[in-house]
């Protein structure tokens, strides 16, 4: 089974700072983000991306999260209540969680980066 994650996401006070420094780390390019992926800058291709965006007050905004595809978003999010974790933002295509420890994820309907 290839790995559920589908991009990981980091919050930046500077995002020309944060751009460099992962460019520059990992050799990837952070390229800006098309309307229907929101704002901000991610990896493209295949696999797992790295996303990064300006640091703002929302549920996904103020720490890094790992986000996790999923076919049924519905379904999803009923079982992360059911496996006691907390959903904090319901969305269509991308929702903000917390697992049964506290601790912050993200959940990504498939087909969409």
């Amino acid at each position: 089974m290839a790995s559920p994650i589908r991009l990981v996401e980091f919050p930046a006070d500077e995002p020309a700072r944060a751009r460099r420094f992962w460019t520059e780390l990992l050799g990837v390019e952070l390229e800006d983000r098309s309307d229907d992926e929101g704002v901000g800058w991610q990896t493209g291709g295949d696999g797992p991306a790295l996303g990064l965006h300006r640091r703002g007050t929302g549920p996904g905004d103020r720490v890094s999260l790992p986000y996790f595809s999923v076919s049924d978003m519905e379904a999803s999010l009923h079982r992360v209540r059911e496996l006691d974790g907390e959903v904090i933002h319901a969305g269509g295509r991308w929702s903000v969680c917390r697992d049964s420890e506290g601790s912050p994820f993200g959940l990504a309907l498939n087909g969409r980066r």
